[in-house]
């Protein structure tokens, strides 16, 4: 029993382990040649501070404990987002804006759910403060592509949602009850028709406002009462034309799960052969010490769902070194980009050392 691991915990082994870290690599430089400058923060932190910027509904899943040099209350991050808005926000609160910065880390949560038992997370992605204008946004989806095409992840799908749809709605063309909007919005998150026309049936058009992107875009035009969405459906237009040919696109306004403290955009990226989503995004705003907020877009990419599904290269190519090869011409296979597995006693043999190819007369051959 004393090697098992708690409940939603687990090793990561080879080769995935360094698929991760390969994928880590791809993802991190793609971001850094648009200009996205790496930032490492700290595992864990006061627990009121990162509970502030967390936002209510996330702070309940950090793991939390008692510092015994503070003797305070600490928690573990369950999201990495939150702590590079305090960085902008404090650290760097000088820095020109917009600020660029790409992270990467382990993340972990307190509980997790029964789709998602993992509750240790290795998350990573970019975050751009500052701004959360179309011009952002399309740098920000485009960098989320771009790194994911770097990693070798193929047959990507974004999915847009318009998190403000429904306030916007109703404190304009179609007004409703302050105490009716949480309400209707689950029922249109969750399709429920029925249970949009008991609360406001002139609603009901968007649960078919949904499905492939530009179909899609044109019903809820249709749909938009007084043009009070015109900017928004702007926008979206603007970063679906950057994308057309190169990713499938679908739209679904009313989307909320997951993106309750965006401001006008959400994204989610999905992946052929994953279950799930693979990143999600959008635009928010990040707390400052005098109470002000400030805008920002960014996106999250969720590594262990990338590697599990095999989507990051986790092909092995290692070339066995026989115990009598000359250590140059070794070297020089190195230097072609082998990975090289030496022999170290007679026994040893390329079967042993997991190897794809093994050192004869000068060259790789293939087992």
């Amino acid at each position: 029993m004393t090697s098992l691991l708690p409940q939603g915990f687990r090793d990561r082994l080879p080769p995935f382990a360094d698929a991760a870290a390969r994928l880590e690599q791809a993802v991190l430089g793609a971001a850094f040649l648009h200009g996205y400058e790496r930032a490492d923060p700290a595992l864990a932190e006061f627990e009121a501070g990162l509970a502030s910027r967390l936002k209510a509904a996330r702070a309940q899943d950090a793991v939390r404990f008692v510092d015994p040099v503070s003797q305070k209350s600490l928690a573990i991050r369950p999201d990495m987002t939150a702590q590079i808005g305090r960085i902008a926000a404090t650290r760097m609160g000088h820095h020109p804006r917009p600020v660029r910065l790409s992270y990467a880390g382990p993340v972990l949560r307190l509980r997790a759910s029964q789709l998602s038992p993992e509750r240790e997370l290795l998350q990573m992605g970019c975050e751009l403060i500052g701004l959360d204008t179309v011009a952002a946004a399309r740098e920000i989806v485009g960098v989320a592509v771009e790194a994911l095409e770097a990693a070798g992840v193929g047959d990507i799908s974004i999915d847009f949602t318009l998190p403000d749809l429904v306030p916007t709605l109703a404190s304009g063309p179609l007004p409703l009850g302050a105490d009716k909007i949480a309400l209707l919005s689950d029922r249109l998150d969750a399709k429920d028709a029925g249970g949009v026309a008991e609360i406001a049936p002139e609603y009901l058009p968007l649960i078919e406002a949904a499905g492939p992107f530009f179909e899609a875009h044109d019903r809820l035009c249709q749909f938009d009462v007084g043009g009070a969405l015109r900017s928004r459906l702007d926008g979206l237009w603007a970063l679906a034309e950057g994308l057309k040919g190169r990713v499938a696109l679908t739209l679904d306004p009313t989307e909320r799960h997951g993106f309750e403290f965006q401001s006008w955009l959400g994204f989610s990226i999905f992946a052929g052969g994953v279950r799930g989503e693979i990143g999600r995004g959008g635009s928010y705003t990040i707390l400052h010490e005098d109470g002000s907020e400030e805008a920002a877009t960014g996106f999250s990419l969720y590594a262990d769902a990338i590697v599990a599904a095999g989507l990051a290269d986790i092909e092995r190519r290692r070339l066995f070194v026989p115990l009598d090869a000359d250590p140059a011409l070794a070297a020089k296979m190195r230097g072609e980009g082998w990975v090289t597995v030496a022999a170290l006693e007679a026994g040893d043999t390329p079967e042993a050392q997991l190897c794809t190819h093994v050192l004869a007369e000068g060259e790789a051959r293939a087992l």
